[in-house]
């Protein structure tokens, strides 16, 4: 594992570079396919960043509405696919009803905005100021 630059590092120059340098030096359709490519490398490294937060933020509020204290897998992936099995239990509970109404509709409605706040979080790039 190198120290520095870190990958996050690695990819927002990547994005930077192609944004700013060889969009600039482009133009018609390869202008447009710089543009993408310089989103993608930044939804990457967007994601790189913030994945270990949100899956544990995830695991922690769907161990509240699921009732299940079992503590989070240490393992990447092994942590989304017991976050995978536990959104399944989650939808189980939803299709039986019981977010119909009361406390567990409001902590299932709070922990899917949640969720959607983290997927735009990697999805959009932030404001330039």
């Amino acid at each position: 594992m190198n120290d520095r630059p870190s990958a996050e590092e690695l990819l927002q120059a990547v994005a930077r570079f192609l944004s700013e340098d060889a969009v600039a030096q482009l133009e018609g359709p390869a202008r447009y396919h710089a543009r993408v490519a310089a989103n993608v490398v930044g939804i990457v490294a967007r994601e790189l960043a913030s994945e270990d937060r949100h899956l544990a933020g995830e695991w922690e509020r769907l161990s509240g509405l699921l009732d299940d204290d079992a503590p989070a897998p240490g393992d990447r992936a092994a942590l989304r696919d017991a976050i995978t099995d536990r959104t399944h239990k989650l939808v189980e509970r939803i299709r039986a009803g019981d977010a119909d109404a009361g406390p567990f509709r409001d902590a299932l409605v709070a922990h899917l905005r949640r969720a959607v706040a983290d997927k735009l979080e990697v999805a959009r790039p932030p404001k330039r100021s």
